[in-house]
């Protein structure tokens, strides 16, 4: 029968409790609850994955649209409070929102001065020098630069078109007004890319809100397009199976039949060739010009087909002996 503590007793065991001393055997360990909801490694693949492919995109879009050297990549994946993304953005930089409409919700995307003024400096025709990074941007630049960052909000719509998540352009932020767009210890999927230009290289970041990334994650997990990587035995099966329904050029012919000229020139419509070689005798299954077995003509219903005899130990080229 088990025992039940009196009040005055469970009174005297919390100061132990407190101070640890009793259940020396036990092992309590400190929980941080910003911890709950954190990505999985798995999850983190096939996120980097999508933003891998995004970057290579935005290489492509943006280098043939400035017709220069440019080079974007995946750095890093992380899931931080907008807190801990606020606090690795320069003082000085170009900042955005960009609004997710179909979620109520928004992005920040930042962009390093280090590459801001030298694509300015190339939209506005000249050979994509740095400028000042001490400096702020001025109006014009910013709608100079406005063009670049709905590309690249474009491409952003593009990766994540499996929700269908629009990303709209919203408007440049200060610094200083970023904190208002999000609840600081709101965790986010942190993005960032390193771009590299002709004659310098910077970084772009992406905080998109966790109840965003999270469908998208859920969207992964069902969509067999995002599956984990496959081992190479995983990999040969399945090209094996899709073989399965791949169609073949089959002929059933037999070679080395001879017949004179003569016979040849004085044919006709209704003559009939005879051939030096019994119609029982086995003919040969071709498969794309590939010698693969022995079989006689037959017929199933009103399809022709061949019954195979035997096998070849080694299939070989129809032209070889």
């Amino acid at each position: 029968m088990e025992k039940a503590l009196k009040p005055e007793e469970t009174d005297a065991t919390a100061p132990a409790l407190h101070d640890g001393s009793a259940g020396a055997g036990a092992a309590v360990q400190p929980w941080d609850i910003r911890q709950a909801g954190q990505i999985g490694r798995d999850q983190m693949r096939s996120i980097s994955q999508l933003h891998e492919s995004f970057a290579r995109k935005l290489t492509h879009a943006i280098g043939a649209y400035l017709r220069i050297v440019f080079e974007c990549a995946l750095a890093s994946a992380e899931h931080l409070t907008y807190r801990e993304f606020l606090q690795r953005i320069p003082e000085k930089t170009y900042l955005a929102s960009c609004n997710l409409p179909s979620v109520g919700a928004v992005s920040v995307l930042q962009l390093d001065l280090a590459i801001v003024f030298p694509v300015i400096d190339v939209l506005l025709g000249g050979e994509g020098k740095g400028g000042d990074l001490g400096r702020e941007m001025t109006e014009i630049e910013e709608q100079v630069l406005e063009g670049i960052v709905r590309m690249v909000c474009r491409e952003l719509q593009t990766a994540w078109q499996a929700i269908a998540l629009a990303f709209d352009f919203g408007q440049r932020q200060a610094v200083n007004q970023a904190q208002r767009l999000m609840p600081p210890d709101e965790r986010n999927l942190c993005l960032r890319f390193e771009i590299k230009m002709s004659e310098t290289h910077g970084a772009m970041n992406l905080a998109v809100p966790a109840v965003v990334s999270n469908a998208l994650l859920r969207k992964i997990a069902d969509d067999s397009s995002y599956q984990r990587p496959r081992s190479p035995i995983e990999v040969r099966r399945q090209i094996e199976n899709r073989l399965l329904d791949c169609p073949f050029a089959v002929e059933l012919s037999a070679p080395n039949l001879q017949v004179p000229l003569q016979t040849l020139a004085e044919m006709a419509p209704g003559t009939v060739l005879s051939f030096p070689r019994l119609a029982s005798a086995p003919a040969t299954l071709l498969v794309e010009d590939i010698r693969l077995a022995t079989a006689v003509p037959a017929r199933l219903n009103d399809q022709r087909a061949a019954r195979i005899l035997a096998l070849e130990s080694t299939p070989t080229p129809a032209g070889k002996p």
